[in-house]
């Protein structure tokens, strides 16, 4: 019986990940490369930052997600390119992705408007042979099952724009357009499975409420196609330019429910060039019972600014 509903329960965590296809991170301030292209080149030097999530801890099966960008300003700070590598594992499956990103930076007003593309290649990967698999007869007597590994590779292409201030930033994204052709078994002829366009919006503030602390209020946005709409919403209080402690609600779960998590986010700048920050997602959905909640850490390191000086005063956005 426990294994009967630790697999029914794998089978859920594969349908909301099919869902909403794109990575989930608590921590999306620090990563936004991940979900617009126009952000690249937005902070004052290169940047490389690695990210890693372990969702709903204790569930086999559950998401991991291990995540690697890189951005700069070129050209007196006009254009700015990027990179992502991300991997994503759920259960038997196994995700790559790779984008390779440009954008243009125009001077607007008090700050700067980023307008993005970017191009993909993702490798999709499942192992119907994995042991942790349990069936109550043999998985290759039933046709509509593929057998062994499985694997593709998909191009895709997206686009987004990113404004920011130093005190208040807005962006929409959508990182991939096709919808590509996600499915093993073609034995049918027909794409049961495809990659589903998904579109993101970001807006935050930065707020001075002494000279030493400052609030920052933010929201991010997530809505694909046959998905309920979610979101994040976070509000951090910032220390003397250099610690930040804040809470995220996250909007979903089932409709009995108050919402997806609510999540602790704490950071900080070890240096003026490195920022680390943990967070730890509280689990309210129908999932609670079955993991001890999500856990994410990100690192990032800053070279200095473009012009070879070294970062004096962090920016948050």
């Amino acid at each position: 019986m426990k294994k009967i509903i630790t697999t029914i329960i794998c089978s859920l965590g594969m349908i909301v990940c099919f869902a909403q296809q794109e990575h989930q991170y608590t921590q999306f301030i620090y990563n936004k490369l991940a979900y617009n292209p126009g952000y690249a080149g937005s902070y004052d030097a290169a940047c490389l930052t690695g990210i890693y999530r372990n969702q709903w801890i204790g569930l086999e099966g559950a998401p991991k997600t291990m995540g690697l960008s890189f951005d700069m300003p070129l050209l007196n700070k006009r254009v700015g390119v990027g990179m992502n590598i991300n991997r994503n594992t759920i259960g038997i499956s196994d995700q790559w992705t790779i984008d390779g990103i440009y954008s243009y930076r125009i001077a607007m007003g008090r700050g700067t408007l980023g307008l993005g593309l970017q191009a993909s290649i993702r490798y999709f990967g499942v192992d119907y042979n994995d042991s942790r698999l349990v069936a109550t007869q043999a998985i290759n007597t039933d046709g509509g099952i593929p057998v062994g590994e499985q694997n593709k590779y998909l191009p895709n292409f997206g686009a987004g724009f990113y404004y920011s201030t130093q005190k208040f930033y807005v962006g929409v994204s959508v990182p991939r357009v096709l919808n590509s052709n996600i499915d093993f078994n073609s034995l049918s002829g027909t794409a049961e499975g495809t990659e589903v366009t998904h579109a993101f919006g970001m807006v935050g503030v930065m707020i001075d409420l002494t000279e030493k602390v400052k609030l920052q209020p933010q929201a991010l946005f997530k809505y694909a196609h046959n998905s309920p709409f979610d979101m994040d919403f976070n509000a951090s209080l910032i220390f003397d330019n250099k610690y930040t402690a804040g809470l995220t609600y996250r909007v979903g779960g089932s409709k009995d429910r108050a919402g997806e998590s609510i999540d602790i986010l704490a950071s900080a700048h070890v240096t003026p060039n490195i920022l680390f920050g943990l967070s730890y997602d509280i689990t309210l959905s129908d999932l609670k019972d079955y993991n001890s909640g999500s856990l994410e850490a990100v690192i990032r390191y800053c070279f200095g600014s473009s012009e070879g000086e070294d970062i004096i005063n962090p920016r948050f956005f």
